[in-house]
């Protein structure tokens, strides 16, 4: 893969300092809300018991989905953060249903319990000035964007989100953004613009438009490599919310390396716990 080349008349600000994680907890959640959104995606909210950490925007909760009836899920499953509301004490999560966990999980009616695990990783950090930000995300990737945007709003930050889907009908929370306070742009692959090219243009209209000091991209690698590209461009902060497998969720079982750029020079990181969210610049996608 080419290299984005960085501009050597553009500086490139510099990044705010990484959270820290707080200790995780074992939590005995109770199913207030479980309901399809599309065709392909289904929503569950869960109440959390008073006193628990809530999980900042770009972390991830390990979930111990149910058994029985030929279910029997081995691993719990990670799932990024889909709403964050504290002040309720609940978080909600977008998913969709691929496998065993997920079928087992798809049979949760309100009031039943629900074992879940975090939160975990490191989160989205924000620039430290209120520069404007954009929002780039496709599939799963919408999911761990959403509570990034009321994080964004709240801290002073204009924010811009473009959503990308195969269809119009497949397309998530745009009104759900709108109502946070983002300006959502979408592209669909059935309308003919969510290629490269087409969202590239957009961006750097964003750029040119002073809307976008600084870029946050999940959910495909080529707009992870395009995100790559316009920010060295310009000298622009990002970062990038990665999903991969895992089966401790804490950076014990090695399951989740992956291939980072530091320095010039490869490195190996656990998604799990030195992530999810990493500097984008330094993402091998």
């Amino acid at each position: 893969m080419m290299m984005p080349m960085l501009d050597p008349d553009v500086v490139p600000p510099a990044a705010p300092a990484r959270p820290v994680p707080g200790r995780p907890l074992e939590i005995e959640a109770l199913v207030r809300e479980h309901v399809c959104v599309n065709d392909e995606y289904r929503y569950l909210s869960l109440d959390l018991p008073d006193g628990v950490p809530h999980a900042r925007p770009g972390q991830f909760y390990h979930l111990l989905c149910p058994g029985g009836d030929g279910l029997e899920p081995f691993f719990r499953r990670p799932m990024s953060v889909y709403r964050v509301e504290p002040e309720r004490n609940r978080v909600g999560f977008l998913y969709k249903v691929t496998g065993t966990g997920t079928a087992a999980m798809a049979r949760l009616w309100p009031g039943d319990g629900f074992n879940i695990f975090g939160p975990l990783g490191i989160g989205f950090t924000l620039p430290a000035d209120t520069a404007p930000i954009v929002l780039l995300g496709r599939g799963v990737g919408l999911a761990t964007m959403g509570p990034l945007v009321p994080f964004a709003r709240e801290n002073g930050h204009r924010v811009t989100a473009v959503l990308s889907a195969r269809a119009p009908e497949l397309l998530m929370s745009v009104e759900e953004m709108r109502i946070a306070g983002a300006d959502v742009l979408t592209v669909t692959d059935s309308e003919g613009t969510s290629a490269v090219p087409h969202v590239e243009g957009l961006l750097e209209d964003l750029v040119a438009q002073g809307r976008c000091g600084a870029l946050y991209v999940c959910g495909s690698s080529r707009l992870t490599r395009l995100a790559q590209s316009v920010a060295a461009r310009h000298g622009l902060f990002g970062e990038v919310a990665l999903e991969q497998q895992m089966a401790c969720g804490v950076g014990v079982c090695f399951c989740c390396v992956r291939p980072f750029r530091e320095n010039g020079e490869t490195v190996h990181r656990r998604v799990c716990c030195e992530g999810p969210v990493f500097p984008l610049a330094e993402a091998l996608a």
